[in-house]
């Protein structure tokens, strides 16, 4: 068997990114504003024009004095991301913003408007090294993680577009999170996790929205997942199981090879008895690969009596990918089956498929035009 080469070490980079105040605890913030020659109480300030107003106009700061403001922002806020392009569908309500990094890398955020919530898909690497077969990113290999800044910034960029009506129906507030655009967000676990401490802690330290509202998606690294449990944060996890069985994971998802099925579920009910939250199952399904009956009937076997919840993906197909989404009939029957032995099962609204919507599809257009 050819050995599938998993990457789990940050490749070197040639250029660090600006430290920012994303990057830092609040005791560490102020301890680095004293460093740079600011009063500490100033990070506080900042953090609360960052976090709890979303501002990025210093001239507004007016807790600050005016001849300070800019060289403050500049030093605690620098600037992290820069839009690159952005794409829209169904009526304006999903977008899709493409982000220039520090040192030219591309990462990608979806943000999508529903009746009762908005949503905001962010990557926390750019790229993967997973190397699962069906996935763009991941076809695309790790370029480097990204730090607790560059995936706070996309958080708040999606927050200042709510505030702002940037979406169709007015200004509104961005509610749910979820770690599923580019990256294996357990690779980069101590970024994640400050990001996470960013999302939830109160204001001014952090945003300000309940770790229910938030979702970490994994492949399966069940080191990362016995870690989180322990952080204290609870927020919800995501496994990306795809498949019931070792056979077919071991291909599918990669790092199957070093974490089986039995040793996922394991993790995940574990942090389900730590935490109380009920956890997801992610599964793309994909055309006479991973739809068959007995998959499904497997798959209903092992969680009848766990408590997650099944999340149907119809696969987003790559450009030349052999792979594809399943037929409506065999989605259907794939339900039927898992309803009868009592899992909670939906089928993922397919979002953005006219706008390159699958995670990495767009920094590969744009990569292509290079």
């Amino acid at each position: 068997m050819t050995e599938i080469k998993l990457i789990f070490d940050e490749p070197v980079q040639k250029k660090k990114a600006p430290k920012h105040i994303a990057d830092l605890s609040p005791a560490e913030r102020k301890e680095w504003a004293k460093e740079l020659g600011f009063q500490p109480f100033r990070a506080s300030q900042v953090a609360t024009h960052y976090f709890t107003h979303l501002s990025n106009t210093p001239a507004e700061w007016s807790d600050i004095p005016a001849d300070q403001r800019e060289a403050i922002a500049e030093a605690l806020t620098p600037k992290l991301i820069e839009l690159v392009t952005t794409r829209t569908t169904d009526g304006g309500m999903t977008r899709k913003d493409l982000w220039k990094l520090h040192d030219g890398t591309l990462v990608e955020s979806v943000l999508m408007r529903y009746s009762d919530r908005v949503t905001v898909c962010i990557s926390s690497q750019a790229g993967c090294g997973m190397n699962c077969p069906f996935c763009a990113t991941g076809q695309a290999g790790l370029t480097r993680n990204l730090t607790a800044g560059e995936i706070t910034e996309q958080i708040v960029a999606a927050a200042r577009a709510c505030a702002d009506g940037e979406l169709p129906g007015g200004p509104t507030r961005l509610s749910n999170i979820v770690f599923m655009g580019m990256g294996e967000p357990l690779a980069n676990y101590n970024a994640v996790v400050r990001t996470l401490h960013n999302i939830t802690d109160p204001n001014p330290d952090g945003l300000g929205i309940s770790a229910r509202s938030v979702t970490v998606s994994t492949v399966g690294l069940v080191n990362g997942i016995e870690k989180l449990m322990d952080e204290g944060i609870n927020c919800t996890l995501a496994v990306s199981l795809h498949t019931p069985d070792d056979e077919l994971r071991n291909t599918l998802v990669p790092i199957n090879n070093r974490f089986n099925v039995r040793e996922v579920l394991a993790a995940a009910d574990a942090y389900e008895k730590k935490t109380g939250r009920r956890y997801s199952i992610e599964y793309a399904l994909i055309r006479d690969i991973n739809d068959q009956s007995w998959r499904s009937d497997l798959l209903g076997r092992l969680l009848k009596s766990r408590n997650a919840h099944v999340n149907l993906i119809p696969l987003n197909p790559t450009p030349g990918s052999k792979w594809t989404a399943s037929r409506r009939e065999d989605e259907a029957e794939f339900v039927r089956i898992l309803e009868s032995y009592g899992v909670p099962v939906t089928v993922r609204d397919t979002r953005g498929r006219e706008i390159d919507g699958a995670c990495g599809q767009l920094a590969a257009a744009e990569k292509g035009k290079e």
